[in-house]
């Protein structure tokens, strides 16, 4: 089984207080709370910050918080596997680990499972989710000081996007690995690392206010079933 670690540090600068900020009803953490805990696979969910505020909530959604992250471990300058390795030395019984950030609230538990299962079957180290991009670079420009273009990819005509290849990106939802792979490499992501492929309503990611407002939709559509 597996450990599900939800990192939620206070400090966002896009949106403030976003990982606790209600959308659609709910924390934003609650909705990754609540599809973790649901998720069959998952062993025990965690998260982990450095603000009380953030745990206190985290704990009336259901998750656990055996342990507040240090402050340096929760600035803009820390490694994104800060919190995971940090993680990984406060609870060294559980064999594997998957990262879910809070911020990909439209990811269900189906999808956790599907990935542990994906995991499980390929044997597989490291999977992480990705989506198919919206955007090929073969229809991507430089633009210089005058305004003119040059194509980003010149290797590349293709007039049709059925004529492109598929080319996918990191969707920053869900990211597993074994817990030997990350003490030794202490990257969640590398060349071993195998795609998980969601759609692209699953993948939105909160970054910005806009992002904010498509998964509010998206989240209020959802819960009416």
């Amino acid at each position: 089984m597996t450990l599900a670690l939800i990192p939620a540090r206070g400090g966002s600068k896009g949106i403030p207080r976003k990982n606790i900020r209600s959308i659609a009803g709910k924390p934003l953490i609650a909705w990754t709370i609540e599809a973790a805990r649901a998720a069959e696979g998952i062993e025990r969910v965690v998260v982990s910050t450095e603000d009380e505020e953030i745990a206190e909530i985290a704990r009336e959604w259901g998750a656990d918080v055996p342990f507040m992250r240090p402050a340096e471990f929760a600035s803009d300058e820390a490694p994104g596997t800060a919190p995971v390795l940090h993680a990984l030395e406060q609870l060294p019984e559980h064999d594997d680990l998957v990262l879910l950030q809070a911020t990909s609230p439209l990811r269900t538990a189906a999808q956790i499972d599907a990935l542990l299962a994906f995991a499980e079957k390929s044997g597989a180290s490291s999977v992480v989710s990705v989506r198919e991009v919206d955007d090929h670079p073969a229809w991507m420009f430089y633009r210089d000081a005058n305004g003119g273009l040059d194509r980003y990819d010149t290797s590349v005509d293709a007039a049709r996007r059925q004529d492109l290849s598929e080319l996918y990106t990191l969707n920053g939802a869900m990211y597993w690995n074994t817990a030997a792979r990350l003490r030794e490499t202490e990257i969640l992501v590398g060349a071993d690392t195998l795609g998980f492929v969601m759609d692209a309503e699953s993948s939105v990611d909160i970054d910005t206010m806009l992002d904010w407002r498509i998964a509010e939709l998206l989240l209020a559509d959802a819960s009416r079933g």
